[in-house]
Parts: C-alpha cells; structure tokens; sequence
C-alpha cells in the first residue's frame, strides 16, 4: 500500500513507465483533484491490445513501482481475464483495458469534468 512519503508525481511517473515498457497505448491522466467527492486524485487510463497484454501492463506497473517506490497497490482486480484490471494506489487508481471494453465503458466521458492528459507514446 501507498504511503504518505511517496508523492503523486513519482507514483504516476513510475506507473507510465510500467505502461510504456509493455507498450501500452492510449494512455490518459484524469486529474479528479477539483472534482468534489472522488475517491481518488487521478485515474490512469490506457489499454493492451489482448488478456495477455493487459495482464503484462498490470505486472509491469506493479514492478516498476515497487522497484523504484517500493509501493503495491493496495487493491488489484480483474486479473483473471485480463479484460479491465483496476489497480488501486489510494491517490491513483489505474485501469487496465482491452481496447472494446475501454470503448464500452468510457470512463473519460463519465469523468467529464476532469482535466484529461493524454500522454504520447514514446514508440
């Protein structure tokens, strides 16, 4: 579980970096701070192209972030068929998709209001 030494910028850093490595697309960062009653400062979005993919993405993150922070999430689900893992750092929560269930559910446009950034791939 996330501390209170770890800042959201690292976390987030080291969660894009687990992203990017198993070339994780469409990446975006809500940003939920001015947004009253959220359960978190900032979602991560992005999507793999298959169950394995998906489930690489998680694995990545978990170990760049526990490599570099030493953090693990505090809860991680959805890992049994790899279609929309949630994994949950208290501040950040990330979603890992499937590119047609990310479509289905659309979270960017049910969290409207937030600021979204989406990030480049570096590949």
């Amino acid at each position: 579980m996330t501390n209170n030494t770890t800042s959201n910028d690292d976390l987030l850093a080291n969660i894009l970096k687990g992203i990017e490595d198993v070339k994780g697309e469409d990446i975006d960062i809500l940003d939920l701070r001015e947004i009253d009653n959220t359960v978190c400062d900032y979602f991560v979005i992005c999507n793999g192209n298959s169950n394995t993919q998906v489930n690489a993405i998680t694995n990545s993150i978990q170990k760049a972030v526990s490599k570099e922070l030493k953090e693990k999430p505090w809860h991680v689900e959805g890992t049994e068929n790899g279609e929309w893992v949630l994994m949950d750092y208290v501040n950040v929560v990330v979603h890992v998709f499937q590119k047609h269930i990310r479509e289905y559910y659309n979270i960017e446009n049910l969290w409207g209001d937030a600021k979204i950034t989406s990030i480049q791939s570096k590949y």
